[in-house]
């Protein structure tokens, strides 16, 4: 199932960044270059950086100057994150291009690569929590409570799962069809934003 691969490199990728625990450790992506694995480990990668970038911005004592820096290093990302989903739809569409697509298929709210974005997101959500539950330092009662958000973390990547999985096995049999959108984010180009192009 294309979802426990997605996850398990998710956990990986995840588990690595952790080794160092920094957000300026450079990737050692495992996978070979130009396969979806490879382009899943960088994708969550990015997000874990990410992660860490938003929980240190947040810090009120950081020296404005470094937070700006910060808020375009946060900026970069999205855009990298937001160019790596688009990678992975490239993927599907060209796994499913000869799809005969039946008379009656219907499009799906979301492309496959969107759900996969927020299940990279849920499995960093996991390993967080799941951080929460082991502290030694927090009481009975946040643990507790982290301990109940777990769960439903969990049920949550469970049942995102099922669906990207009945979604991908639609788009197979040609029950639904795949159609992407480009995310054409305005605020990152020179020639859309007008702060940058009236300058």
């Amino acid at each position: 199932m294309f979802t426990q691969k997605a996850n398990d490199i998710f956990r990986k990728a995840i588990a690595d960044y952790h080794v160092k625990d920094n957000i300026e450790t450079p990737i050692q992506n495992p996978f070979e270059a130009g396969t979806i694995e490879a382009t899943l480990y960088h994708k969550c990668w990015i997000d874990t950086v990410q992660w860490h970038f938003e929980d240190i911005i947040r810090d009120p004592d950081i020296d404005p100057k470094d937070a700006l820096v910060l808020k375009r290093r946060i900026d970069k990302s999205n855009q990298d994150r937001t160019d790596m989903v688009e990678d992975i739809d490239t993927y599907f569409r060209e796994l499913y291009k000869d799809v005969k697509v039946l008379p009656d298929a219907t499009i799906n709210t979301e492309s496959p690569a969107w759900a996969i974005d927020r299940l990279s997101i849920l499995a960093l959500k996991i390993w967080h929590m799941f951080e929460q539950t082991q502290r030694t330092d927090a009481s009975a009662e946040h643990i507790a409570t982290c301990r109940a958000k777990l769960d439903v973390l969990i049920e949550q990547q469970n049942d995102l799962s099922t669906a990207i999985e009945q979604l991908l096995a639609d788009i197979e049999a040609g029950r639904k069809y795949m159609k992407v959108y480009r995310q054409m984010k305005m605020y990152n180009d020179p020639a859309t934003n007008p702060v940058l192009y009236k300058k």
